[in-house]
């Protein structure tokens, strides 16, 4: 605009939306001087004032970052070393952050799958008092991995079954209390090995709220989003040649509708008998306790003429096995974990003690199975899995060598065999990696591909118990067994 005549211009230069005059700046406070914060945190946590919040996050030193994997994210977020553990950083919006601060608050008091929150930062500036964006700090869950961290190599199609089979059941949970998540991904969740299938984690928030209940079109709306995100994300895979070719992503994505409704009508729906048939109150009841569910809460009808009874759970909570399974040994495990041990316990106690009483056998148990072999890892083996989950695999390990060994293998020999051919090919889920870069994350790839190469019996997604994998087993047990005691 050649004939443009500009009049009465401002002269006030602070005036917001004014270009930057070629000024000297002034002289900006020293390094460690990071103004005034405003902390909201569930917890005192003074190593928090110990990080650089007067950084953009995507600028933070590596000295203070921890290399673990990131889902995608509309956010800027850093994974940062606090103390002797590990916190998630994003940087957010004020209303979002607390928002998303509180409802995680909520549902950990609910006792849902989610990630702990840490405090909400506002007031962030850099040294020459430009504002920051607050943040929204929260820990990271140990041995969790983001769906895409799972895929190191082509993904088997009934891996990711379990996976979208864990999402529903996630959501499940959620729309039980009354919570309507509105961003259903596979993005926005963790994810734990949790005995051979996976257990699920709400990671984002930020969109949800928390109602009495849910409407039958908030869930079917929530659904319906999953679906969608789910598919999308599923045709970025397969472009990415990360999942089996033949894997279809829409009707793959269609199966977490079919998995939530069948277990949500378990849950809820309404049963009608006969009369005579009243022991299919307990057999509804037990169903639930196997899909891992208590009843604690339920509704019986009969009909005006007496003939028929009607049955509605009306108060379901997960965690069954878990709680049996803590009340027993003070252990706390994944559902399908804790089903999985409680099995071996049940077993040990008929084997080897079956007229003592329960609470006794347990603790036998948690002595002369569980504990010699969390022992018996090697020290740096030991960020591989949780505990529970190595014992349950290693349970598993030891049931096949005896169907393909044709005899009973000994708990230490069934430990050799299980470190030196399974466990040491795995990928270590709990490091924590200083120092990220481009070459690094090679470096990482090219290592686990090598590792695939030499794995003969199990991958990281193969689940536990293919008949093919004990070809050399027999091999394998003649080897000095390592002392579980």
């Amino acid at each position: 605009m050649n004939g443009a005549n500009w009049q009465d211009e401002p002269t006030d230069y602070e005036m917001l939306g004014k270009l930057p005059r070629n000024e000297p700046l002034p002289e900006p406070p020293p390094a460690n001087v990071m103004g005034s914060l405003s902390i909201t945190a569930a917890a005192a946590d003074p190593e928090l004032l110990d990080l650089p919040w007067h950084i953009r996050l995507e600028e933070w030193p590596e000295e203070h970052l921890a290399a673990l994997p990131r889902g995608i994210s509309r956010h800027i977020v850093r994974f940062a070393k606090l103390g002797g553990s590990v916190i998630a950083v994003k940087e957010t919006g004020e209303h979002i952050a607390r928002h998303e601060y509180h409802m995680l608050r909520r549902l950990q008091r609910l006792d849902v799958p989610c990630v702990e929150p840490v405090a909400v930062i506002r007031d962030r500036q850099t040294p020459d008092g430009r504002p920051l964006d607050p943040v929204l700090v929260t820990r990271h869950l140990k041995f969790s991995l983001p769906y895409r961290a799972l895929f190191s190599q082509t993904l088997r199609k009934d891996t990711l079954t379990r996976l979208i089979d864990a999402q529903a059941l996630l959501l499940v949970r959620l729309h039980l209390i009354g919570f309507y998540w509105g961003d259903v991904s596979l993005s926005n969740t963790l994810f734990r090995r949790d005995a051979g299938s996976f257990a699920a984690y709400l990671v984002d928030a930020e969109t949800g709220e928390l109602y009495p209940d849910l409407s039958t079109g908030q869930r079917e709306y929530d659904l319906e989003i999953a679906r969608v995100n789910i598919a999308g994300e599923l045709m970025d895979l397969l472009e990415g040649g990360l999942i089996d070719p033949e894997v279809d992503p829409v009707a793959t994505s269609e199966r977490i509708m079919d998995s939530y409704r069948n277990l949500w009508a378990e849950l809820t729906e309404k049963e009608s008998f006969e009369l005579g048939e009243r022991w299919r109150v307990s057999a509804r009841i037990r169903r639930l306790n196997e899909l891992g569910f208590d009843v604690e809460e339920y509704a019986i009808k009969t009909t005006p003429d007496g003939s028929t009874i009607q049955l509605q759970p009306k108060v379901v909570d997960a965690g069954h096995h878990q709680r049996r399974l803590l009340r027993l040994t003070g252990l706390d495990a994944q559902e399908n974990q804790a089903r999985r041990l409680l099995n071996d316990m049940d077993s040990f106690r008929a084997d080897n003690f079956p007229d003592q009483d329960e609470e006794i056998s347990a603790h036998a148990w948690v002595t002369q199975v569980f504990e010699p072999v969390v022992r018996a890892i090697p020290k740096e083996l030991s960020g591989k899995l949780e505990p529970a989950e190595v014992v349950h695999q290693v349970l598993e390990h030891r049931w096949y060598m005896s169907e393909k060994l044709d005899r009973h293998v000994p708990l230490a020999e069934t430990l050799q065999s299980y470190i030196d051919t399974v466990l040491r090919h795995r990928r270590d889920e709990a490091a924590i990696m200083l120092n990220p870069d481009t070459n690094m994350l090679k470096v990482l790839e090219a290592e686990e591909a090598a590792q695939r190469d030499g794995e003969d019996e199990y991958d990281d997604e193969e689940e536990l118990g293919d008949e093919e994998a004990f070809d050399d087993e027999a091999e394998v047990a003649k080897e000095e067994p390592v002392d579980a005691d």
